[in-house]
């Protein structure tokens, strides 16, 4: 049997590092739910592929109670909540939010471990500089969830937040099974583990952007015991430039006016977003 987009019942849509991740796998751990992996963003990095790409990553899945996927790049990009509503107008939406600044800084930090930025951490966080960019424009949740209200009703947008689920982590699970309607008497444990932890040792960015170019020849080797071996002796903790009080205090000023309204909009006191420290 062929797959239709009627057949795509949810999208979890960011936002990126907000432990949507997590999110992901505590729901793979049912055998009613099926979600593909890696994140296909398609209705937002890749739309020219075309609908038989995006429909084929779920081929073979229509015994599954639910389908969905998790792209956390909807979210942030405009042109997603359109593409989305012309192809998935009957999809329940699941967005995780987490305070902006923290949220700015664990991308920023991400992308230092990928060796994709420096360790001049004002380039990218400081609003003076970086305003319109990737990091500080990914916490603008109002704007990116204002597209998604205009063009779904409000019942299919469950609105989740990252504090949250660090307080109690089986209920957020909780909250987002019922919202898709699996209100079973024995849903699957949230994981216990952190997922994406930068406290792990990884391959330094300096060494990183070396290897990158003998990256395809070493994958074969990937799980050989030289390898493993040399690979740990070659990993560290990584050291991470800090957010120091005044560039957090500039990085509070600039979403003050955005928290604000996403607070109203969700009916949420979101003040604790604005105090210092974490």
């Amino acid at each position: 049997m062929d797959v239709q987009f009627r057949d795509i019942d949810f999208l979890i849509i960011g936002a990126t590092k907000s432990a949507t991740t997590w999110l992901q796998q505590s729901l793979q751990q049912d055998a009613n739910i099926f979600m593909p992996d890696p994140e296909l963003h398609y209705f937002s990095r890749y739309y020219d592929r075309g609908d038989d790409w995006y429909l084929s990553n779920f081929v073979g899945q229509e015994h599954r109670r639910l389908r969905g996927e998790k792209s956390n790049s909807y979210l942030g990009m405009s042109q997603s909540a359109e593409r989305i509503r012309q192809k998935l107008p009957q999809a329940l939406l699941v967005a995780q939010l987490r305070n902006p600044v923290d949220r700015a800084y664990s991308d920023y930090c991400m992308l230092y471990r990928r060796a994709e930025v420096s360790r001049d951490i004002a380039q990218y966080l400081d609003p003076r500089q970086a305003a319109g960019g990737r990091f500080l424009d990914r916490g603008l949740y109002y704007q990116q969830l204002q597209r998604y209200i205009d063009r779904f009703p409000m019942e299919q947008l469950l609105v989740l937040f990252f504090e949250d689920l660090k307080v109690d982590a089986g209920a957020q699970l909780s909250r987002v099974r019922r919202f898709l309607n699996l209100n079973d008497d024995f849903p699957p444990q949230p994981l216990a583990k952190k997922v994406k932890d930068k406290s792990q040792p990884i391959i330094g960015p300096r060494l990183r952007l070396l290897l990158r170019p003998v990256k395809p020849a070493l994958a074969p080797f990937r799980q050989t015991a030289g390898f493993r071996r040399l690979h740990s002796m070659m990993t560290k903790e990584l050291q991470y430039e800090p957010l120091s009080g005044d560039l957090r205090e500039r990085m509070v000023e600039y979403y003050a006016s955005e928290t604000e309204k996403l607070g109203a909009l969700v009916g949420r006191d979101l003040t604790g977003w604005l105090m210092q420290g974490k």
